[in-house]
């Protein structure tokens, strides 16, 4: 059995019950609104579940921010001195500078917890679609899934060149958004809110093509991934958008221009 396996059925449970009780209120339940919706509660869902992380993330890089121009300072005291004595020395000071500002040595735990909720979450939307049952998600919503269509455009479709100018205009409009979202949040927000003074030059090269790179791999899967998959990817990308807006307006990492935006405001 796969590692991420509990994962998908507790997901496919709530894609379930969330068409369940959209079927009871009335929804048709092979409509694409129907299984549009529930895919945007899994994602909304699964995001304020993992609040709590997101949070300690901002703490800590707040509390980096506090520490960096310490650790510079031991880092510039102690260069070129490679003795026992004092690599010792340095390694105490740095942990009681960290140990000062809350800097946790498990900084990047909350990634690590929600990397695999991410992978698990992708699974589960393109196994449907592609007509797996997982979980909670058996053969008969499975087929409901697949019986879906978005203006004639099956959620379990796929590819740019499908049946006609309609599924071209669906599979590239959502493709686009997706890519269009995930630039504007790493191009204009999340880069604002990132900390470059001492990284080094490659790091930093690195950051100013992610946005390009992250929207071009968006158009790139587009023409593979399911349709279905492309929606989970536009709900994921608005929900992402707000929420690094809000921390950038109102959590701002300190030394950033978003914090100098804030404090000009």
């Amino acid at each position: 059995m796969s590692l991420l396996a509990p994962l998908k059925h507790a997901l496919s449970a709530v894609l379930a019950t969330t068409h369940d009780a959209l079927t009871a209120l009335g929804a048709s339940p092979d409509s694409a609104v129907t299984w549009v919706v529930g895919i945007a509660s899994l994602v909304v869902l699964v995001r304020l579940l993992l609040l709590p992380f997101v949070v300690h993330g901002v703490r800590q890089a707040h509390a980096g921010a506090r520490a960096r121009p310490h650790l510079r300072e031991i880092a510039d005291r102690y260069r070129g001195r490679t003795d026992a004595e004092s690599l010792r020395a340095q390694m105490d000071e740095r942990r009681a500078v960290s140990a000062e500002h809350g800097v946790s040595p498990l900084g990047c735990l909350p990634v690590l917890v929600q990397l695999p909720v991410w992978i698990a979450l992708y699974h589960l939307v393109s196994e449907v679609a592609h007509g797996t049952a997982v979980g909670a998600m058996g053969p008969g919503l499975v087929s409901s899934f697949g019986a879906a269509s978005v203006v004639g455009v099956s959620l379990a479709g796929h590819g740019y060149l499908g049946s006609g100018g309609v599924h071209l205009a669906v599979v590239a409009g959502l493709a686009l958004t997706a890519a269009v979202l995930s630039y504007v949040t790493q191009r204009y927000v999340v880069a604002t809110n990132t900390s470059v003074e001492g990284m080094p030059e490659a790091m930093v090269a690195a950051q100013r093509i992610m946005p390009v790179m992250s929207a071009g791999g968006m158009l790139l899967a587009g023409g593979v991934v399911p349709v279905a998959l492309l929606v989970y990817w536009v709900c994921s990308s608005t929900w992402t958008l707000g929420q690094s807006a809000a921390i950038a307006r109102w959590w701002p990492t300190p030394g950033t221009s978003a914090a100098a935006r804030r404090v000009m405001a």
